[in-house]
């Protein structure tokens, strides 16, 4: 498991520190728009949602999408992904769960659809932990792939302050050229592989920032905010997600 930045430890203090995570999915979810659009073209029927724990891309692809939807993640706690579900009015049955070691875990069935939302990241052979998503993928299927870009102002405010977050992430994965050719490299046909959304900053524990630390934070991100609605792009720089959208051939 040297290929792995973070270990169940981990995982378990992460949500544990964690609060109100029953959240009510919105339907304009981050990404819903590429998401909706890959269902509609694709024919998408059955998904599965890989290391994505508490299951908010599992929930807003049932809720909103009525898909056969599977979770499959390292840690679970079942009353949390229970409160999410009861949360968006979906049922415990509505999402089924695999708690399972990626690594060690022979795919049962393929889906449509293989996606995680802030996985790959944490892996230092990024090949594999794609290759791993690709077993899961019927033929034809579509992969869809989102992870945080520190390769920029972002970036910089997790070094800053919060090294150990950082510290926990394959920054070198973050390029979306390199993540195009490892898809194609895989045999995939890769249709979308950029960098995601205008400018934003944030620090995974913000709370227990010093005041002067948020102060600076909220100041930067007012300005970011404020320069990306008259400069609308997206760059390597500026943008705070990466997102890669194949096919299976």
């Amino acid at each position: 498991m040297s290929n792995v930045l973070t270990d169940r430890d981990f995982w378990l203090n992460y949500w544990q520190r964690k609060t109100g995570l029953a959240v009510e999915i919105p339907e304009n979810y981050l990404f819903y728009k590429q998401l909706t659009n890959i269902i509609k073209q694709d024919d998408v029927k059955t998904a599965i949602e890989l290391g994505g724990f508490p299951g908010y891309y599992a929930a807003y692809l049932k809720k909103y999408h009525n898909l056969d939807v599977t979770l499959l993640d390292y840690f679970i706690h079942p009353p949390i992904t229970s409160a999410l579900l009861a949360a968006n009015r979906l049922q415990s049955d509505d999402v089924k769960i695999i708690e399972a070691d990626l690594f060690a875990y022979t795919p049962q069935k393929q889906y449509d659809l293989v996606l995680s939302c802030g996985l790959i990241e944490h892996f230092t052979d990024t090949k594999d932990i794609i290759e791993r998503h690709v077993a899961f993928l019927k033929p034809g299927g579509s992969l869809f792939i989102t992870l945080p870009n520190f390769r920029g102002i972002n970036g910089w405010f997790q070094l800053k302050f919060d090294k150990e977050n950082y510290d926990k992430h394959n920054i070198n994965c973050m390029d979306p050229k390199l993540l195009e050719a490892i898809c194609k490299d895989l045999g995939l046909k890769v249709l979308q592989s950029e960098y995601f959304g205008k400018f934003s900053v944030w620090l995974e524990n913000e709370k227990e920032k010093s005041i002067g630390v948020k102060a600076f934070k909220k100041a930067v991100w007012v300005l970011g905010k404020v320069f990306t609605r008259v400069f609308s792009f997206e760059t390597k720089q500026l943008s705070p997600y990466i997102m890669v959208y194949a096919k299976k051939v």
